[in-house]
C-alpha cells in the first residue's frame, strides 16, 4: 500500500470513529506503528487530524466527544485486560460506585460474579451488565438520560448521590495527565463524575494507553484524589506515555498495568486466561491512616522487645 493510500485509509478510520489508537491503525493498514505514527504526523501537519499519545483524533478533539458506538470498538483488548485486573480489587460484600464508559461497562460484566456486592451507577450500560447477576444489588441515580453514552446526568443525578458513602469509585474519562488528572469532554458528565468521587473513600481510574497524556475540556478528578490507575502496557517506544505514568506515580498514584489477554506484561502473571499485572515502584507513595497505624504498632512492639532484652541483660 502506497503512503497516500495508507493516509487516506487512516483519515477515513479517524473520521468514522472519532479517535483510533496507533495499534488499531497499524493492524488495519498492515504496517508498523512507526510508519503509522509518521503518517499521522503528516496528516496533522495538513490539519486533517490531531495526534494524541498512542492515537489520533479528529481536529478539535479537545471539545469533541465520540459516541458509544465509536468508543466501543476502540482498544477492545486493552479494555478487557484493564477490566480483568480492576475486578480483582473488588471484595465480596463491598459497596462501590461505577461511572459511565465502555471500560467501566467491561468491569461491570466481571463484577456480576462478586456476591453481596452493591453497585451505585449512573450508567444504563453498567446496570444492564449487572441486571441478571445473583446477589448483586444495583442502585441507579436519577437524572436526565444522555444518549451518546447512555448515562444519567444533571442535577437529579447529583442530588441522588448526596449523603452517599461507599468504599471506592471506578471511573473512566476522555483523558488523563499527571498535571491535571482525569478529564472529559462534556460538562454534565464531568459534574456527575465529581459527585461520584465525593461519595467514595478511594478513586480508581480505568484508562487505556490512548488516554495517557490527553487533556480534555472539563476536569473530573484532580491527580491528588486518584488512589490508583489501572491501565495497559504502553508500546515499548512510547516514551511519552511511560513518562506520564512515572509522573503520576511520582505524585502518589498507585499504578497497576495489565497486559492484553494471553500476553503477560510482567513476570508476576496470574492464573491462565487472566491479565498479567505489575505495580510500578512508587517514590513517596501515599500511606493510608490504617497503614500508618499498623506501622506505628509494629514500631511499638519492636520497642517493647528491645526494652525487655535490655532489662534481661541488666539482671544477668
Amino acid at each position: 500500500m502506497f503512503a497516500a493510500e495508507r493516509r487516506q485509509l487512516i483519515l477515513e478510520m479517524v473520521r468514522a470513529n472519532g479517535a483510533v489508537s496507533l495499534r488499531e491503525l497499524a493492524r488495519v493498514v498492515q504496517t508498523s506503528e512507526v510508519t503509522v505514527r509518521r503518517d499521522v504526523r503528516a496528516l496533522e501537519a495538513e490539519g486533517l487530524l490531531d495526534r494524541r499519545h498512542g492515537g489520533a483524533v479528529l481536529p478539535g478533539g479537545f471539545t469533541r466527544e465520540s459516541g458509544f458506538p465509536q468508543k466501543s470498538h476502540l482498544a477492545t483488548a486493552e479494555k478487557t485486560a484493564i477490566a480483568d485486573l480492576a475486578a480483582g480489587l473488588v471484595e465480596e460484600g463491598e459497596a462501590i460506585v461505577v461511572g459511565a464508559g465502555t471500560t467501566t461497562q467491561e468491569l461491570a460484566r466481571r463484577l456480576a460474579r462478586v456476591p453481596g456486592l452493591t453497585v451505585v451507577t449512573n450508567s444504563l450500560l453498567v446496570a444492564q451488565a449487572l441486571a441478571h447477576a445473583n446477589r448483586v444489588e444495583v442502585v441507579m441515580t436519577g437524572g436526565t438520560l444522555r444518549g451518546s453514552n447512555y448515562a444519567l446526568v444533571g442535577s437529579g443525578a447529583e442530588q441522588s448521590l448526596q449523603g452517599l458513602r461507599v468504599s471506592r469509585a471506578f471511573l473512566s474519562g476522555s483523558g488523563l495527565t499527571a498535571e491535571r488528572g482525569l478529564s472529559t469532554s462534556n460538562m454534565l458528565s464531568a459534574s456527575v463524575d465529581r459527585a461520584l468521587v465525593q461519595a467514595a473513600g478511594e478513586v480508581v481510574v480505568l484508562a487505556d494507553h490512548t488516554k495517557l497524556g490527553s487533556d480534555t475540556m472539563f476536569q473530573t478528578v484532580p491527580t491528588d484524589l486518584i488512589t490508583r490507575l489501572v491501565t495497559d502496557e504502553p508500546a515499548a517506544h512510547d516514551d511519552r506515555a511511560a513518562a506520564e505514568l512515572q509522573a503520576l506515580a511520582d505524585q502518589g498514584v498507585q499504578i497497576a498495568v495489565a497486559g492484553a489477554a494471553g500476553g503477560a506484561s510482567s513476570a508476576d502473571s496470574g492464573p491462565p486466561g487472566r491479565s498479567a499485572r505489575r505495580d510500578m515502584p512508587l517514590p513517596g507513595q501515599r500511606r493510608t491512616h490504617a497503614q500508618q497505624l499498623r506501622g506505628a504498632s509494629v514500631l511499638a512492639e519492636q520497642g517493647q522487645g528491645d526494652r525487655a532484652r535490655v532489662a534481661d541483660l541488666r539482671r544477668r
